[in-house]
């Protein structure tokens, strides 16, 4: 925009994320090509807000310095990569490579203001560079929709007698008028081209919706124009959910969306394609000589990521669970469930995840704000798991309670490379990620609220019961009777309520209250447990439903 104020361009931008943001959930709903994972507006929202904190980078404190005095180069190569980097998705992907498109047409005329001819050019780039980081480019997606909104711009400016250019003596507000009526034309043709998606993929036809992703772009387009106005955005229709939502694409039988950034010297994308596309499908990488950014449908996370050993640094991991996806997006669109937005959840500042296994524990973590995932018998997830996870969490930042000391290492491996800050607090047994999560508050930071958990299980003290597996070789107990621990050290045995009120007496003194968690295959009912300390300690009984252990203790 000449010599203006970034804070211009920066109005512009957050215009466009506040429309996504209106719209998200009905984008996530329309969302069934390549995969019905439901997180289309999820992933180029991110990809949007990437940009406007790039852009608050550059501007600094400073709110009087202008495009020019920043440098028009750095600002689309910084805002270009932002993008890249905060890309999640195959929409996210393809997002950025239209604001990076748009933003080497906009440098590559230093001097010319901004109007209709340097926007048809620009969106003409960006939808070019977009169809060429696509392996097999679908028509009916948002890659249709953005070459048609360029050549509607090119028709019209074609058609104009004074060919859509402002002359140097524009004022900013006039500027911004002419460019808004621009791309408001843009946005009608962009309307037209994303119903016509059906005609031109089967995938949309069968689910009757159109292309969420085409659908988001006259949406962002919608919230610029609204911007450059100050007034209300031009008027979009609606769509309803998809009438069926399974996976229209061969990932499912993926399981995990995958996306990495690669940071190093004489990358080239073309030279790692091949060999991911052995290891999943929908590849998609992207970038230039110095950064890359992957996407991979597979079930083997690791795998792709080592691809890329020796070449350079692998970074902003994010690994989505499409399985689970799908099944939040069925149930949120189901007609029983009373309408798209029944679902939803709001977003806090800090969220937290936890590893179990049993039912009652993770009714018990979900009614306390935490996102869980299932450990199986051994609580052992994987990284590729616990990233899901995380990713999961509707949170920018994220604590991990790994309720496992052999989980420790895996999330620990998580946190340095998910994209999300991520702190792993000690809570190395199921009780104490219970424990640890009363402490969460979702206004916090992740480190406030790990120091706020970990300070909770300073004087926390823990115990189980559980069935021998075998015969103790020093005769102590046989097979099948009752084994009981503190920490980890066994101290009682034999019968079953015998072990347990032994347990409890040793984890008694000191302690205000006990929380006893009953196991799936409990022979002690809680209501046996009511009056068994005599008064001498509170007990709280509740039902955990772990499967291998009969109790687990936590003495607070």
């Amino acid at each position: 925009m000449s010599d203006t104020n970034l804070l211009r361009f920066r109005a512009a931008v957050a215009g466009a994320l506040a429309q996504l943001e209106a719209r998200r959930q009905e984008v996530n709903d329309l969302n069934v090509f390549p995969v019905a994972d439901g997180d289309t507006g999820d992933n180029m929202v991110l990809t949007l807000r990437a940009v406007l904190d790039e852009l608050d980078r550059l501007q600094g404190s400073d709110d009087t310095r202008t495009i020019d005095e920043i440098g028009r180069e750095e600002i689309v190569q910084s805002v270009a990569r932002a993008a890249l980097l905060g890309a999640r998705g195959n929409s996210g992907v393809i997002l950025s490579q239209l604001i990076r498109g748009a933003a080497e047409e906009l440098v590559s005329r230093p001097g010319q203001l901004i109007d209709a001819s340097l926007i048809g050019a620009a969106l003409a780039n960006a939808a070019e560079r977009a169809y060429a980081s696509v392996r097999e480019p679908a028509e009916g997606t948002i890659l249709t929709v953005a070459r048609e909104m360029a050549h509607a711009i090119m028709a019209d400016v074609a058609h104009s007698e004074e060919r859509g250019r402002l002359g140097p003596a524009t004022e900013a507000q006039a500027q911004d008028l002419a460019i808004a009526h621009t791309l408001e034309r843009a946005v009608e043709a962009g309307q037209r081209s994303v119903k016509r998606g059906p005609e031109l993929l089967a995938a949309l036809r069968e689910a009757g919706v159109v292309d969420a992703g085409g659908h988001a772009l006259t949406v962002i387009f919608a919230g610029v124009v609204a911007a450059l106005r100050g007034d209300e955005p031009p008027a979009l229709d609606h769509y309803a959910p998809a009438k069926i939502s399974h996976p229209q694409h061969s990932s499912s039988t993926y399981r995990f969306c995958t996306n990495f950034a690669v940071t190093g010297q004489g990358l080239a994308p073309s030279r790692f394609a091949e060999d991911l596309e052995a290891l999943g499908d929908s590849v998609l990488v992207v970038g230039d000589s110095t950064t890359l950014k992957v996407h991979i449908h597979t079930d083997e996370p690791e795998r792709a990521m080592a691809l890329f050993e020796g070449a350079g640094e692998v970074s902003h991991l994010d690994v989505a669970d499409m399985r689970v996806q799908v099944a939040e997006r069925d149930e949120r669109i189901a007609p029983s469930s009373g309408g798209p937005n029944s679902a939803g959840r709001s977003r806090v500042r800090c969220g937290a995840l936890a590893v179990v296994n049993g039912d009652g524990l993770r009714s018990m973590l979900t009614e306390l704000g935490v996102h869980t995932i299932d450990g199986g018998p051994t609580l052992n997830p994987s990284t590729a798991e616990l990233l899901a996870g995380i990713h999961e969490v509707v949170a920018e930042e994220v604590v991990v309670l790994p309720s496992s000391p052999n989980v420790v290492m895996a999330a620990e491996r998580a946190a340095e490379l998910s994209d999300k800050l991520v702190v792993v607090v000690g809570a190395t047994s199921q009780q104490a990620a219970l424990v640890a999560a009363v402490a969460l508050t979702g206004e916090q930071s992740a480190r406030e609220n790990a120091l706020s958990m970990e300070s909770s299980l300073v004087a926390l003290r823990t115990g189980s019961v559980a069935e021998a597996a075998r015969d103790d070789p020093a005769g102590r107990f046989r097979r099948g009777e009752a084994v009981g621990f503190v920490g980890e050290e066994m101290t009682a045995w034999g019968e079953p309520l015998l072990t347990l009120r032994a347990v409890l007496e040793q984890l008694a003194p000191d302690a205000e209250l006990i929380s006893v968690l009953a196991g799936e295959q409990a022979p002690v009912a809680l209501s046996e447990l009511e009056g068994i300390m005599d008064g001498h300690v509170e007990l709280e009984l509740r039902h955990g439903g772990q499967p291998a252990y009969w109790c687990l203790l936590a003495a607070e």
